[in-house]
């Protein structure tokens, strides 16, 4: 076959046209960090990306949802620990009023500070979080002590987060098990007992003693599940952290460069391209100038 001088402009032209392109995909490369820019450059590194990302961003939101797990419970563990102070609180005020020595005097001046603690619980089981009352279930937009104290009647309807594929966590803690309901609660225990106190009635004051013991057993039982939950949540971020190193590097070894390879991969390039030009500028035929020096 008969090989023209046009044949080898052509050829030239066209494989300086393909070393133009492979410079600039070692550039656009090094410029972004990734291997691809448009899905038409890899399919296949394309399809496995979104698959990767997709995973990535599942990990993270249940990351987001066990922070807000973590702000139920560390809410409702510091509120319950301030209920057991005022109980025991109430406690020690029940054994000193159920004291022979104590009058009528001392035991109103119980009776002054057991009322100041009652409101003290009221405020406790009033917690707001974040603009939710966080000791009245689901019906988190409601107050649930909005008036009187003693028929209280709290919403225990579970609060579930999912916190990973499948798997649900208990948010909040049920108030009933803590304060009571509207028949029984702590604070007609409290009334009791600053009724009590009013009447001068060493007997009664007493039996507040049992009353206010089964409340801090109440409040510690309470405490006690939210701290089994607590330690299963601790699991649960151990496993997200791992999974979230894990799909990001598998991301990241899909999508990521490897920063020597290209940059040595675009120097021979130049190299080639530069060799290219040099022997490209001898295609040109010479003229008759040439042949006449």
């Amino acid at each position: 076959m008969r090989v023209t001088q046009g044949m080898l402009s052509n050829n030239m032209l066209k494989n300086l046209s393909n070393s133009y392109s492979n410079l600039g995909t070692y550039m656009d490369q090094l410029s972004t960090g990734k291997k691809i820019n448009r899905p038409s450059d890899d399919p296949v590194i394309a399809m496995k990306g979104m698959n990767y990302r997709s995973q990535l961003i599942e990990v993270e939101q249940h990351i987001r949802n066990t922070n807000e797990v973590h702000n139920w419970m560390d809410s409702s563990d510091a509120a319950l620990d301030k209920a057991t102070q005022a109980l025991q609180k109430l406690r020690e005020l029940a054994v000193q009023a159920s004291n022979d020595t104590y009058g009528a005097e001392e035991r109103k001046n119980i009776m002054a500070e057991a009322e100041q603690i009652k409101e003290h619980l009221v405020e406790i089981a009033n917690t707001k979080v974040n603009g939710k009352y966080i000791f009245n279930g689901a019906d988190t937009n409601v107050k649930p002590i909005d008036g009187d104290a003693n028929a209280v009647e709290f919403n225990t309807e579970t609060v579930l987060i999912e916190v990973a594929n499948g798997t649900k966590l208990q948010a909040n803690v049920n108030a009933e098990k803590v304060f009571g309901n509207a028949d029984s609660n702590v604070f007609q225990d409290i009334d009791s007992f600053i009724t009590a106190l009013g009447d001068n009635n060493q007997e009664n004051i007493q039996q507040s003693l049992d009353q206010f013991d089964n409340n801090i057993n109440n409040v510690v039982n309470a405490r006690a599940d939210l701290g089994a939950r607590m330690n299963r949540l601790e699991l649960v971020e151990n496993r997200l952290a791992e999974q979230e190193v894990i799909a990001t590097q598998m991301m990241s070894k899909n999508e990521d460069i490897d920063y020597e390879k290209v940059i040595t991969n675009l120097i021979t390039q130049e190299s080639v391209h530069r060799a290219a030009l040099s022997a490209g500028s001898r295609i040109i035929q010479p003229s008759l100038l040439d042949f006449l020096r």
